[in-house]
């Protein structure tokens, strides 16, 4: 009799991985890959390293299946554990990080079609707003990336982080004040925050 994974809980998936169903881990990583590359991919911006970096963050994910409880999302689990996974990555990789790639803060305009001059201009606005957020320390750069480009509420970001909302806030709050500084001085020919 064939198991039907799609309509099983997380936590029912979960408890099947960790009893050694190899099928119920292939739907848990069917219904969060998308999800993992994309969180990944915002704070590494290489496709290659982050497709790489995605599948470890599985392998920590499978190995770490039996420590996952139903209390919080299995989404947010997810992605505290490829969080986490990046943070450690780029710590030991420092010197080897590109900025991220922020190509979904771009308009386009399809009314208008922009000059090669505004498509320059609107390259360079988005690499330079990249390049601001790349140099954020982490305890900054991550709030920003869950909230703007994820769209994860202030409570999903708490449970990530594993600190208070109140903290997320004010993180928020000072990385968008270091990003308009670092962009003012970008404009001014200084350098990054």
């Amino acid at each position: 009799m064939k198991i039907c994974y799609t309509n099983k809980t997380d936590f029912e998936l979960t408890s099947m991985v960790a009893k050694g169903d190899h099928d119920a881990f292939g739907e848990l990583v069917e219904r969060y890959k998308n999800l993992v590359y994309s969180v990944v991919l915002r704070m590494i911006s290489d496709k290659e390293e982050a497709n790489d970096q995605a599948q470890e963050v599985f392998i920590k994910l499978y190995k770490n299946i039996d420590k996952y409880r139903d209390e919080f999302k299995f989404s947010t689990w997810v992605i505290r554990i490829a969080t986490n996974h990046v943070i450690d990555f780029r710590r030991r990789n420092k010197n080897n990080v590109e900025a991220s790639n922020l190509e979904d803060l771009e308009q386009d305009v399809a009314i208008h079609q922009p000059s090669a001059e505004e498509v320059y201009l609107a390259k360079e606005q988005t690499k330079s707003l990249a390049d601001a957020v790349e140099s954020l320390p982490d305890m900054y750069k991550l709030p920003i990336v869950l909230y703007h480009q994820q769209g994860m509420s202030y409570q999903e970001i708490s449970d990530i982080v594993g600190v208070p909302i109140s903290k997320i806030k004010n993180r928020l709050f000072r990385a968008r004040k270091l990003l308009k500084e670092a962009l003012a001085n970008m404009q001014r020919g200084e350098s990054y925050v």
